[in-house]
């Protein structure tokens, strides 16, 4: 009986060496949960961060457009009336133009 008593006794010292080896394989794969919660609840903060400073350069970006495109809207609205500017002066030169000729062949004006 000693001689089962010796085998049992082996096995129990196995099977306690197996838990030991369980348990410490439980405590490492639980630090490395614990880092990964780290890194997920780290890398979730960055994406918050990042979410909040691209809706705020994607809001100035639309307020610089629509600025841009308001000017656009002035300056092609200035150079029209530039160009109708432009139109009436050189209306008005040649209109001055014929009549300065015009004068000039008149009998009745004398250049120097």
């Amino acid at each position: 009986m000693t001689q089962q008593g010796a085998v049992l006794q082996g096995y129990n010292n196995e099977l306690v060496k197996c838990i030991e080896d369980l348990c410490m394989q439980k405590e490492e794969l639980n630090k490395q949960i614990l880092q990964a919660e780290e890194e997920k609840n780290k890398l979730q903060h960055e994406i918050q961060v990042l979410t909040e400073q691209l809706e705020s350069v994607c809001e100035n970006l639309a307020q610089k457009v629509a600025s841009r495109n308001e000017l656009d809207k002035i300056l092609a609205e200035t150079e029209a009336a530039y160009m109708k500017i432009l139109d009436s002066s050189r209306t008005l030169l040649n209109v001055l133009k014929k009549e300065v000729g015009s004068l000039r062949h008149s009998p009745d004006v004398k250049t120097n």
